[in-house]
């Protein structure tokens, strides 16, 4: 009796069975989180001997590192407690599908004063160096940056053995005035003064010291999270080799200095070669009257003073220089990525572009105001964020086609650009530089192919200069004076994505716009909804996300 109604109840039994062993691998299967509780503040600084107001993060300026692995979800409770609305971007976090998390203005509602949100993004298929910073009026120029390290799963090969040690060198330009007096001179239509010093991690000329063991290498991470100037990097008495930039293996070149634009991420291997001294970390600015100089330590554990060597001068001030170098930098191509397949298994010189945008950068008086512009058009923020305008289908927050893909020749004007873009095309851009500075570009969401640089006009014949093998791929690029450089990108990430001028008053004065790739479908396969924590503001207020 019993065995029959055992029988009987088999076929239901081994389908939950099956239920349940589903479910257990969906749970066990899904990538770890790594929770994070912030709390952003003003505090006193002094990293140029002066005090002034900086942006700390759980007390810290810088603020603290991201450690990752490779498709981790990263919980980041922010909370507020500035006086002023705060919001946080991941320069080089590609959001896949999510550009709702994105931290810039075009995506986010800010956070008021006293309140806080959660960020929830993921590293997904990403591997490499990158930062974070505050993206919100000038906050940029007060602190509330820190790096981003995201390392390869255990069982994907990396091209190189496991350094001894792994550091992150945040550079760049500063200003001893607070933050609310550059954006003042701003606002009032006025240029930015020159910087006053450069930092490295927060700290003035040999207010930073990494320790080493002899005959050991290290992995320095660098980020140029300055403001405007380029600048360079060397170390006294020893050789840096080039291993990844912005989330791509290279080929491991090494150099005596190296050259990171602003917005730019690095990562060189350093070995500890030399007698046991204490060894200067030399950063100055690039292509700048007067230059800019200060300097770290690399010291040897037991090491028995300075070194008795001449300290490294900085390289030549011709852009020529630079560029040659830029060019040496290459994809890896048998490196595995952060899946183990090569880097190289992507043939994007195989793929025929579907488009090719044009974007040129220039400089005007708008209204009596200094302005900068893209294509003639000098970005306005709208008073909702272009991604919730978007998702609620409110009018006349923008207009699509609000900026040409390629420069008209018109004189400037303000608008609120956005550019539209078809999901899935496979585009050319090409960033065209007329002024006699150099330039330097990020796209959010999006890894690119830089494919060609050079000096003058940029036309059809360039392609023929194009590097359709093995070009970088990174999400910042440099564009030298009077030059042009133009990369491969496949549109694959749906949002609303920021294109900006890295230097940070250009873009807080308009140098900036939005790509909006859309896919008519709508598909939560394409593009995740709206988050349930999402804010709400300007001409949204009031509407609801989804229920909890």
């Amino acid at each position: 009796m019993h065995l029959e109604k055992a029988l009987k109840m088999a076929p239901r039994l081994s389908f939950l069975c099956l239920l349940f062993l589903a479910f257990f691998v969906s749970v066990n299967a899904e990538d770890p989180y790594r929770f994070f509780d912030w709390n952003v503040t003003f505090g006193d600084i002094y990293p140029l001997g002066v005090r002034q107001q900086g942006i700390l993060i759980n007390g810290q300026f810088p603020g603290p590192d991201i450690y990752s692995v490779t498709n981790d979800n990263l919980i980041i409770n922010v909370h507020n407690s500035l006086t002023e609305p705060f919001l946080l971007s991941w320069n080089g976090i590609q959001q896949r599908r999510n550009s709702w998390q994105d931290g810039v203005y075009g995506t986010n509602c800010p956070i008021p004063p006293g309140k806080n949100f959660t960020y929830t993004l993921q590293v997904k298929d990403q591997i490499g160096s990158f930062f974070y910073f505050p993206s919100l009026e000038f906050h940029k120029a007060a602190g509330g940056f820190g790096g981003i390290r995201i390392l390869s799963r255990p069982l994907i090969p990396v091209p190189f053995p496991d350094p001894a040690g792994d550091y992150t060198l945040l550079i760049g330009d500063w200003y001893k005035a607070n933050h609310t007096k550059l954006k003042a001179t701003l606002d009032r239509g006025k240029k930015l003064p020159f910087p006053d010093g450069i930092l490295i991690n927060g700290r003035g000329p040999n207010g930073t010291s990494f320790t080493v063991d002899q005959g050991k290498t290290y992995r320095l991470r660098i980020s140029n999270v300055g403001l405007q100037n380029s600048l360079n990097i060397r170390i006294q008495g020893h050789k840096m080799k080039l291993v990844e930039v912005e989330g791509t293996h290279t080929l491991q070149s090494t150099y005596s200095s190296l050259d990171v634009h602003v917005g730019q991420s690095m990562s060189v291997l350093v070995t500890a070669d030399q007698p046991a001294y204490n060894y200067y970390i030399i950063v100055s600015s690039r292509f700048t009257n007067p230059v800019l100089t200060t300097a770290a330590v690399l010291r040897y554990s037991g090491s028995s003073g300075p070194a008795p060597i001449p300290v490294p001068g900085g390289p030549t001030t011709q852009i020529d220089w630079s560029l040659t170098q830029a060019c040496t930098i290459r994809t890896n191509l048998t490196a595995s990525g952060p899946r183990p397949n090569p880097q190289g298994s992507y043939h994007y010189g195989l793929v025929n572009t579907t488009r090719t945008i044009r974007l040129a950068n220039s400089a005007a008086q708008i209204n009596g105001k200094q302005r900068y512009a893209v294509n003639s058009v000098s970005f306005v923020p709208a008073d909702t964020p272009l991604k919730v305008a978007d998702f609620y289908k409110l009018g006349g927050v923008f207009r699509i086609g609000s900026i040409p893909s390629a420069p008209t020749g018109s004189r400037e004007y303000l608008d609120t650009s956005v550019m539209a873009a078809d999901f899935r095309a496979f585009v050319e851009i090409v960033f065209e530089n007329k002024e006699n500075l150099i330039q330097s570009w990020h796209i959010d969401g999006y890894n690119f192919f830089v494919v060609g640089m050079d000096g003058g006009q940029w036309t059809p014949a360039s392609r023929n200069t194009y590097n359709l093998r093995d070009g970088v791929s990174r999400c910042t690029t440099q564009v030298y004076p009077k030059s042009w450089t133009a990369v491969y990108m496949a549109l694959d990430n749906v949002g609303m994505w920021n294109i900006r001028s890295e230097f940070w008053a250009r873009r807080y004065l308009g140098q900036q716009f939005y790509l909006r790739v859309y896919s008519p479908v709508e598909s939560l396969r394409d593009e995740y909804p709206i988050p349930r924590n999402a804010l709400l503001c300007g001409r949204a207020a009031g509407r609801r996300t989804r229920p909890l």
